[in-house]
Protein backbone atom coordinates (compact mmCIF):
# COMPACT_ATOMS: atom_id res chain seq x y z
CA UNK A 1 0.00 0.00 0.00
CA UNK A 2 1.08 3.56 -0.70
CA UNK A 3 0.97 4.58 2.99
CA UNK A 4 3.47 1.92 4.06
CA UNK A 5 7.17 2.64 4.33
CA UNK A 6 9.14 0.51 1.90
CA UNK A 7 12.55 1.78 3.10
CA UNK A 8 13.46 3.05 6.56
CA UNK A 9 16.95 4.29 7.40
CA UNK A 10 17.59 4.86 11.10
CA UNK A 11 20.71 6.61 12.45
CA UNK A 12 22.91 5.28 9.63
CA UNK A 13 26.64 5.88 10.10
CA UNK A 14 29.45 5.00 7.71
CA UNK A 15 32.98 5.86 8.81
CA UNK A 16 36.20 5.20 6.91
CA UNK A 17 39.42 4.72 8.92
CA UNK A 18 42.40 6.99 8.32
CA UNK A 19 45.64 5.02 8.38
CA UNK A 20 48.92 6.73 9.29
CA UNK A 21 52.50 5.79 10.02
CA UNK A 22 54.65 2.84 9.06
CA UNK A 23 52.38 0.37 10.85
CA UNK A 24 49.28 1.87 9.24
CA UNK A 25 47.52 2.43 12.53
CA UNK A 26 44.08 4.02 12.63
CA UNK A 27 44.52 7.68 13.51
CA UNK A 28 40.93 8.76 13.03
CA UNK A 29 37.85 8.37 10.86
CA UNK A 30 36.26 10.11 7.92
CA UNK A 31 32.61 10.47 8.93
CA UNK A 32 31.13 10.20 5.46
CA UNK A 33 27.66 9.45 6.82
CA UNK A 34 27.14 10.60 10.38
CA UNK A 35 23.79 9.46 11.73
CA UNK A 36 21.08 10.09 9.16
CA UNK A 37 17.47 8.91 9.24
CA UNK A 38 14.72 8.99 6.65
CA UNK A 39 11.89 6.84 5.29
CA UNK A 40 10.30 6.38 1.86
CA UNK A 41 6.72 5.32 1.31
CA UNK A 42 6.01 2.73 -1.38
CA UNK A 43 5.42 4.39 -4.74
CA UNK A 44 6.95 7.73 -3.76
CA UNK A 45 10.24 9.52 -4.42
CA UNK A 46 12.66 10.90 -1.85
CA UNK A 47 15.17 13.42 -3.21
CA UNK A 48 18.49 13.37 -1.32
CA UNK A 49 20.21 16.68 -2.06
CA UNK A 50 23.62 18.12 -1.23
CA UNK A 51 26.91 19.35 -2.65
CA UNK A 52 29.62 17.01 -3.91
CA UNK A 53 31.41 15.18 -1.11
CA UNK A 54 28.60 15.43 1.46
CA UNK A 55 28.08 11.63 1.55
CA UNK A 56 25.06 11.09 -0.73
CA UNK A 57 26.59 8.26 -2.76
CA UNK A 58 27.95 6.61 0.39
CA UNK A 59 24.39 6.53 1.73
CA UNK A 60 23.24 4.67 -1.39
CA UNK A 61 26.09 2.18 -1.27
CA UNK A 62 25.61 1.60 2.46
CA UNK A 63 21.92 0.83 1.98
CA UNK A 64 22.70 -2.08 -0.35
CA UNK A 65 25.89 -3.02 1.52
CA UNK A 66 28.34 -2.25 -1.26
CA UNK A 67 30.03 -0.26 1.50
CA UNK A 68 29.90 -1.64 5.08
CA UNK A 69 27.96 0.60 7.46
CA UNK A 70 29.46 1.39 10.86
CA UNK A 71 26.16 1.62 12.75
CA UNK A 72 22.44 2.09 12.32
CA UNK A 73 19.60 0.17 10.75
CA UNK A 74 18.27 -0.15 7.19
CA UNK A 75 14.82 -1.76 6.99
CA UNK A 76 13.68 -2.69 3.48
CA UNK A 77 10.26 -4.25 3.09
CA UNK A 78 10.29 -5.19 6.81
CA UNK A 79 13.71 -6.86 6.54
CA UNK A 80 16.89 -5.59 8.23
CA UNK A 81 19.39 -5.29 5.37
CA UNK A 82 22.48 -4.70 7.51
CA UNK A 83 22.02 -7.89 9.54
CA UNK A 84 20.89 -10.11 6.66
CA UNK A 85 22.99 -13.17 5.87
CA UNK A 86 24.50 -13.75 2.44
CA UNK A 87 21.55 -15.73 1.05
CA UNK A 88 19.00 -13.21 2.29
CA UNK A 89 21.04 -10.30 0.98
CA UNK A 90 21.12 -11.91 -2.46
CA UNK A 91 17.31 -12.07 -2.42
CA UNK A 92 17.02 -8.45 -1.24
CA UNK A 93 19.26 -7.19 -4.01
CA UNK A 94 16.84 -8.54 -6.59
CA UNK A 95 14.34 -5.98 -5.31
CA UNK A 96 16.73 -3.02 -5.13
CA UNK A 97 18.39 -1.63 -8.26
CA UNK A 98 21.01 1.09 -8.66
CA UNK A 99 21.35 3.54 -11.55
CA UNK A 100 24.96 4.72 -11.50
CA UNK A 101 26.17 8.29 -11.88
CA UNK A 102 29.06 7.33 -14.19
CA UNK A 103 27.02 5.36 -16.67
CA UNK A 104 29.88 4.95 -19.15
CA UNK A 105 32.06 3.43 -16.44
CA UNK A 106 29.30 1.06 -15.32
CA UNK A 107 28.76 -0.46 -18.79
CA UNK A 108 31.33 -3.06 -19.82
CA UNK A 109 32.69 -1.87 -23.20
CA UNK A 110 33.31 -5.48 -24.28
CA UNK A 111 29.73 -6.59 -23.72
CA UNK A 112 26.79 -6.03 -26.05
CA UNK A 113 23.57 -4.45 -24.89
CA UNK A 114 22.01 -7.90 -24.83
CA UNK A 115 24.69 -9.16 -22.43
CA UNK A 116 24.61 -6.05 -20.22
CA UNK A 117 20.85 -6.07 -19.68
CA UNK A 118 20.56 -9.84 -19.78
CA UNK A 119 23.24 -10.61 -17.19
CA UNK A 120 21.01 -10.16 -14.10
CA UNK A 121 18.31 -12.21 -15.82
CA UNK A 122 20.77 -15.04 -16.41
CA UNK A 123 22.20 -14.96 -12.88
CA UNK A 124 19.00 -14.53 -10.88
CA UNK A 125 16.30 -16.02 -13.09
CA UNK A 126 18.19 -18.48 -15.26
CA UNK A 127 16.88 -17.07 -18.54
CA UNK A 128 18.64 -18.10 -21.74
CA UNK A 129 18.14 -18.18 -25.50
CA UNK A 130 14.98 -16.84 -27.06
CA UNK A 131 13.28 -16.07 -23.74
CA UNK A 132 16.22 -13.91 -22.69
CA UNK A 133 16.37 -12.03 -25.99
CA UNK A 134 12.63 -11.32 -25.91
CA UNK A 135 12.87 -9.95 -22.37
CA UNK A 136 15.83 -7.72 -23.27
CA UNK A 137 14.00 -6.45 -26.36
CA UNK A 138 10.96 -5.61 -24.23
CA UNK A 139 13.10 -3.69 -21.73
CA UNK A 140 14.74 -1.70 -24.54
CA UNK A 141 11.31 -0.68 -25.82
CA UNK A 142 10.27 0.36 -22.31
CA UNK A 143 13.14 2.88 -22.11
CA UNK A 144 12.69 4.32 -25.60
CA UNK A 145 15.21 2.24 -27.53
CA UNK A 146 14.53 -0.40 -30.20
CA UNK A 147 15.29 -4.14 -30.43
CA UNK A 148 17.70 -3.28 -33.28
CA UNK A 149 20.12 -2.00 -30.60
CA UNK A 150 20.42 -5.39 -28.94
CA UNK A 151 23.74 -6.44 -30.51
CA UNK A 152 25.50 -3.06 -30.32
CA UNK A 153 28.24 -2.03 -27.89
CA UNK A 154 28.14 0.91 -25.43
CA UNK A 155 30.52 3.09 -27.46
CA UNK A 156 28.01 3.08 -30.33
CA UNK A 157 25.48 5.04 -28.27
CA UNK A 158 25.16 8.64 -27.13
CA UNK A 159 25.29 9.58 -23.45
CA UNK A 160 21.51 9.74 -23.19
CA UNK A 161 21.11 6.36 -24.86
CA UNK A 162 23.68 4.80 -22.52
CA UNK A 163 21.71 6.14 -19.57
CA UNK A 164 18.61 4.47 -20.98
CA UNK A 165 20.52 1.19 -21.18
CA UNK A 166 21.46 1.60 -17.53
CA UNK A 167 17.81 2.19 -16.65
CA UNK A 168 16.75 -0.90 -18.61
CA UNK A 169 19.31 -2.97 -16.70
CA UNK A 170 17.99 -1.58 -13.41
CA UNK A 171 14.46 -2.66 -14.35
CA UNK A 172 15.44 -6.15 -15.49
CA UNK A 173 14.51 -7.91 -12.24
CA UNK A 174 11.35 -5.84 -11.66
CA UNK A 175 12.64 -4.14 -8.47
CA UNK A 176 10.53 -2.42 -5.85
CA UNK A 177 13.15 0.25 -5.06
CA UNK A 178 15.40 2.07 -7.53
CA UNK A 179 18.30 4.15 -6.21
CA UNK A 180 19.17 6.73 -8.86
CA UNK A 181 22.58 8.28 -8.16
CA UNK A 182 22.81 11.54 -10.15
CA UNK A 183 21.14 9.95 -13.22
CA UNK A 184 21.11 13.19 -15.21
CA UNK A 185 24.51 14.66 -14.31
CA UNK A 186 26.39 12.97 -17.18
CA UNK A 187 23.98 13.98 -19.97
CA UNK A 188 23.32 17.25 -21.77
CA UNK A 189 20.74 19.64 -20.37
CA UNK A 190 18.56 19.01 -23.41
CA UNK A 191 18.48 15.28 -22.56
CA UNK A 192 17.91 15.66 -18.81
CA UNK A 193 14.19 16.35 -19.13
CA UNK A 194 13.77 13.28 -21.33
CA UNK A 195 15.45 11.05 -18.73
CA UNK A 196 13.40 12.55 -15.90
CA UNK A 197 10.14 12.12 -17.82
CA UNK A 198 11.11 8.53 -18.61
CA UNK A 199 11.76 7.79 -14.93
CA UNK A 200 8.42 9.37 -14.01
CA UNK A 201 6.56 7.28 -16.60
CA UNK A 202 8.28 4.08 -15.47
CA UNK A 203 7.40 4.84 -11.85
CA UNK A 204 3.72 5.12 -12.70
CA UNK A 205 3.75 2.04 -14.93
CA UNK A 206 5.64 -0.31 -12.59
CA UNK A 207 4.78 1.25 -9.18
CA UNK A 208 8.43 1.99 -8.47
CA UNK A 209 9.84 3.70 -5.40
CA UNK A 210 12.81 6.01 -5.92
CA UNK A 211 15.68 7.27 -3.82
CA UNK A 212 16.80 10.08 -6.10
CA UNK A 213 20.27 11.46 -5.33
CA UNK A 214 21.34 14.75 -6.84
CA UNK A 215 22.99 18.11 -6.20
CA UNK A 216 20.43 19.93 -8.36
CA UNK A 217 17.51 21.31 -6.37
CA UNK A 218 15.76 22.42 -9.55
CA UNK A 219 15.57 18.80 -10.70
CA UNK A 220 14.31 17.60 -7.32
CA UNK A 221 11.49 20.16 -7.33
CA UNK A 222 10.10 18.53 -10.45
CA UNK A 223 10.78 14.92 -9.52
CA UNK A 224 10.50 14.30 -5.78
CA UNK A 225 7.59 14.02 -3.35
CA UNK A 226 9.81 14.49 -0.31
CA UNK A 227 13.24 16.15 0.03
CA UNK A 228 16.12 15.61 2.45
CA UNK A 229 18.97 18.15 2.37
CA UNK A 230 22.35 16.71 3.37
CA UNK A 231 25.46 18.58 4.53
CA UNK A 232 28.74 17.00 5.69
CA UNK A 233 27.25 13.58 6.39
CA UNK A 234 24.11 14.82 8.15
CA UNK A 235 20.57 15.69 7.10
CA UNK A 236 19.96 19.33 8.03
CA UNK A 237 16.40 19.71 6.71
CA UNK A 238 13.71 17.48 5.30
CA UNK A 239 10.07 17.78 4.38
CA UNK A 240 7.51 17.57 1.58
CA UNK A 241 8.95 19.03 -1.61
CA UNK A 242 6.29 21.71 -2.04
CA UNK A 243 6.63 22.84 1.60
CA UNK A 244 10.43 22.89 1.55
CA UNK A 245 10.61 24.96 -1.65
CA UNK A 246 7.93 27.36 -0.44
CA UNK A 247 9.39 27.78 3.04
CA UNK A 248 13.10 26.77 3.27
CA UNK A 249 14.29 27.13 6.87
CA UNK A 250 17.90 25.97 7.22
CA UNK A 251 20.47 28.52 6.00
CA UNK A 252 22.17 25.86 3.88
CA UNK A 253 18.90 25.01 2.12
CA UNK A 254 18.26 28.70 1.54
CA UNK A 255 21.76 29.01 0.09
CA UNK A 256 21.21 26.14 -2.33
CA UNK A 257 17.91 27.58 -3.48
CA UNK A 258 19.32 31.07 -3.88
CA UNK A 259 22.04 29.68 -6.15
CA UNK A 260 19.49 28.49 -8.72
CA UNK A 261 19.45 31.01 -11.61
CA UNK A 262 16.05 32.62 -12.07
CA UNK A 263 15.06 32.87 -15.73
CA UNK A 264 12.47 35.43 -16.84
CA UNK A 265 11.40 37.16 -20.06
CA UNK A 266 12.23 40.84 -20.41
CA UNK A 267 11.49 42.55 -23.74
CA UNK A 268 11.36 39.15 -25.44
CA UNK A 269 14.84 38.20 -24.21
CA UNK A 270 15.71 35.52 -21.69
CA UNK A 271 17.88 36.89 -18.89
CA UNK A 272 19.20 35.22 -15.75
CA UNK A 273 18.69 36.95 -12.43
CA UNK A 274 21.59 37.22 -10.00
CA UNK A 275 21.75 34.96 -6.96
CA UNK A 276 19.89 36.19 -3.91
CA UNK A 277 21.75 37.99 -1.09
CA UNK A 278 21.69 34.86 1.10
CA UNK A 279 24.39 33.29 -1.04
CA UNK A 280 26.83 36.17 -0.53
CA UNK A 281 26.41 35.97 3.25
CA UNK A 282 27.76 32.41 3.42
CA UNK A 283 31.47 32.33 4.14
CA UNK A 284 33.62 30.12 1.94
CA UNK A 285 32.62 27.62 -0.73
CA UNK A 286 33.67 24.63 1.39
CA UNK A 287 35.16 23.84 4.76
CA UNK A 288 38.73 22.68 4.32
CA UNK A 289 38.42 19.82 6.79
CA UNK A 290 35.18 18.46 5.29
CA UNK A 291 36.77 15.11 4.42
CA UNK A 292 38.95 14.82 7.50
CA UNK A 293 38.19 13.33 10.88
CA UNK A 294 37.99 16.85 12.37
CA UNK A 295 34.52 18.40 12.51
CA UNK A 296 33.05 21.34 14.40
CA UNK A 297 31.91 20.49 17.93
CA UNK A 298 28.51 22.00 17.25
CA UNK A 299 26.61 22.58 14.02
CA UNK A 300 28.63 21.50 10.98
CA UNK A 301 27.35 24.50 9.03
CA UNK A 302 28.18 26.90 11.87
CA UNK A 303 31.50 28.23 10.50
CA UNK A 304 29.74 29.31 7.27
CA UNK A 305 26.35 30.33 8.66
CA UNK A 306 25.29 34.01 8.53
CA UNK A 307 22.92 33.37 11.49
CA UNK A 308 25.42 31.68 13.79
CA UNK A 309 25.34 32.29 17.52
CA UNK A 310 27.37 31.00 20.47
CA UNK A 311 25.21 27.92 20.97
CA UNK A 312 25.90 26.80 17.40
CA UNK A 313 29.52 25.96 18.28
CA UNK A 314 28.76 24.07 21.49
CA UNK A 315 26.20 21.42 20.59
CA UNK A 316 24.94 19.71 17.44
CA UNK A 317 21.28 20.60 16.72
CA UNK A 318 18.96 17.66 16.08
CA UNK A 319 16.18 17.43 13.51
CA UNK A 320 13.00 18.82 15.04
CA UNK A 321 9.56 19.22 13.49
CA UNK A 322 8.54 22.84 13.10
CA UNK A 323 5.25 23.86 14.67
CA UNK A 324 2.41 24.32 12.17
CA UNK A 325 4.52 22.67 9.46
CA UNK A 326 3.52 19.01 9.37
CA UNK A 327 6.36 16.74 8.26
CA UNK A 328 8.86 19.62 7.97
CA UNK A 329 12.01 19.02 10.05
CA UNK A 330 15.09 21.20 10.46
CA UNK A 331 18.33 20.96 12.46
CA UNK A 332 19.05 24.57 13.40
CA UNK A 333 19.28 26.37 16.75
CA UNK A 334 17.44 29.36 15.29
CA UNK A 335 14.23 27.35 15.45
Amino acid sequence: MRNEYLLQVDNLKTYFPIKKGLLRRTAGFVRAVDGISFAIRAGQTLGLVGESGCGKTTVARSIIRLVPATAGRVIFDQTDVLSADRAKLRQLRKQISLIFQDISGSLNPRMTVSSIIGEPLKVHKGMTGRQLNERVATLLCEVGLTPDHINRYPHQFSGGQRQRIGIARALALQPKLVIADEPTSAVDVSIQSQILNLLKDLQEKFALTYLFITHDLAVVEFFADYVAVMYMGRIVEQGPAAELYRNPLHPYTRTLLSAIPQVYIDDFRLTIDDCKPVLSEVEGSKIENQKSEIKPAGCTFGPRCPWRQNNCFKQMPQLQQICNHKGHFVACWKY
